[in-house]
């Protein structure tokens, strides 16, 4: 076997979408437009649940926290993107792709695992009103949130060190406008299986097991809004879970349609 030509690289490069220069123009100002809303949206939504005392409920604790999340996770790749564009440069260092990786993980984790909290909290409202406030006393409802932030910490930094440990070759582009865990880890030269066994396992425990609870949770308010008599009544409950299910559904669409695209599934390969 002919050795491989193996590197301390100093950094990656992102191809981004597309490499057209007269394409550039309209992604900046589509990426920025949509970064903007975003931005202001979400602080919006915090403001709103700060200063109103009726807001301050577990469900908009639960929903300034996913707020602030989404400010973080969108922040973590499109300014990046953004300079990366008007610079006309597709660089990002290796100690940036390491830690743009990492709070890129750490968010989407965070979303994840705020989610599953928000669902069962309106299991809670729904299907036991009369002791919601009891169960979900401020002391829980803190506790689930640090306890989301941090699982998504611990098992962030796991995959951002076992990344560190790998050697990577002189072919060092990304199909993408940010540092991909799973693209990057099968950039490198040196053996992956660990890291690959790694996200297998985390996909498998930190995607399947929120996602279970989830849909368990919503199973069992299905259950019990089908026990209501009066069609006024299964609205207003159903009412209540409109907006937490269509945030699920745009989280796991999304997700499931980067990493089961034929692009992400080649990189594997």
């Amino acid at each position: 076997m002919e050795p491989r030509n193996e590197t301390h690289i100093s950094g990656f490069l992102l191809l981004g979408f597309s490499e057209q220069p007269q394409l550039q123009p309209l992604l900046f100002g589509l990426f920025l437009s949509m970064y903007l809303i975003t931005v202001c949206g979400n602080l919006l939504i915090i403001l709103v649940t700060i200063s109103d005392s009726h807001l301050h409920t577990p469900m908009y604790f639960f929903l300034s926290n996913l707020s602030f999340a989404d400010i973080c996770f969108t922040s973590t790749t499109v300014p990046k993107m953004l300079v990366n564009i008007q610079t006309q440069s597709q660089v990002i260092t290796h100690a940036g792709c390491i830690t743009q990786m990492f709070f890129f993980n750490l968010f989407v984790m965070l979303d994840d695992f705020l989610l599953t909290v928000m669902a069962y909290d309106r299991y809670v409202a729904i299907c036991h009103p009369l002791h919601y406030t009891i169960i979900m006393h401020c002391g829980l409802c803190v506790f689930l949130v640090l306890a989301s932030w941090t699982l998504s910490v611990l098992i962030s930094l796991l995959h951002s060190l076992l990344v560190l440990r790998l050697s990577f070759c002189t072919h060092v582009e990304i199909s993408h406008f940010f540092c991909e865990l799973n693209q990057v880890v099968h950039l490198a030269c040196s053996d992956t299986f660990l890291n690959d066994m790694v996200t297998y396992f985390a996909s498998v425990l930190l995607g399947g097991g929120p996602l279970t609870g989830i849909l368990y949770s919503y199973c069992k308010i299905a259950s019990f809004i089908c026990t209501i008599s009066s069609a006024q009544g299964k609205y207003k409950a159903f009412s209540t879970c409109i907006s937490h299910l269509s945030v699920v559904s745009l989280f796991y669409c999304t997700g499931l349609g980067v990493y089961l695209s034929p692009g992400a599934t080649h990189s594997s390969l």
